[in-house]
């Protein structure tokens, strides 16, 4: 069971010149990531006159999205793994490749690049609305934490299939493409229900600057259960007995 691996880690782990670049490419990562990708859907409301909850503007974000975290998660790979989500960074340490005190650091600044993304979008834009994620009409709060726990779980299995499995050679090449396309896909999926986060620092940010909170819990309980059954269910039956490898920092 990975969960035997667990690690708190060292105290001084935390001052740890490598655990700072690490951490810095994380806050780096996030703020191109969430800039981008709740850029665009402010952008396509500016030019549609609020259409961004359209099919086009559903189809925008997916693709906006996809591509932002492609390049956010390519960019940080070779120093910190590449993580961009706080949800991947639990289902790595749920699975021993990363310690609890280098998760927290990761957790801070993963937080604070989205948030610092979603001030710069709002004065950039002459103070547009960050706008915070939502549940839809006829969607209950448990609706949207099943719809969060099982895109989330897609979301996590691909990053240890491509990027975590020691058996996966060439494949870690297009563990990002790969990553930025389940998280597309799961947005045209889900976003019409609940906006599809899959991640609660993407949530986090817009919460932050818009002061609005309603329902966040649900994009916390719902990527952090899907992560953890996630990291469990490939851990146990794909990866099982063999030898482990940390999160990539050189493969992609």
């Amino acid at each position: 069971m990975p969960i035997h691996r667990i690690a708190i880690g060292n105290p001084g782990e935390a001052a740890h010149p490598d655990a700072l670049r690490a951490a810095f490419a994380e806050f780096f990562s996030m703020v191109i990531f969430v800039f981008a990708g709740q850029g665009s859907g402010m952008a396509f409301t500016k030019l549609t006159d609020g259409g961004a909850s359209t099919p086009s503007g559903l189809i925008a974000a997916a693709l906006s999205h996809a591509m932002a975290l492609f390049v956010a998660v390519s960019v940080g790979a070779n120093i910190s793994g590449g993580h961009v989500n706080p949800a991947v960074t639990f289902g790595a340490f749920i699975g021993g490749h990363i310690t609890l005190l280098r998760s927290i650091l990761y957790w801070i600044a993963q937080l604070l690049g989205s948030v610092v993304a979603c001030l710069l979008l709002n004065y950039a834009t002459g103070g547009m609305e960050t706008s915070g994620f939502g549940l839809s009409t006829g969607i209950t709060t448990w609706n949207a934490v099943t719809f969060e726990i099982v895109m989330t779980f897609g979301l996590v299995y691909t990053v240890y299939a491509t990027a975590v499995d020691p058996k996966k050679g060439d494949l870690g090449i297009i563990a990002p493409i790969a990553i930025g396309f389940i998280v597309g896909a799961n947005i045209l999926a889900g976003g019409a229900f609940d906006g599809a986060s899959m991640n609660p620092a993407v949530a986090f940010g817009p919460a932050v600057v818009s002061w609005t909170w309603t329902h966040h819990w649900v994009y916390w309980l719902g990527p952090f259960v899907g992560a953890a059954i996630a990291a469990l269910v490939y851990d146990n039956i794909f990866i099982g007995g063999h030898p482990h490898e940390q999160l990539p920092v050189t493969d992609y």
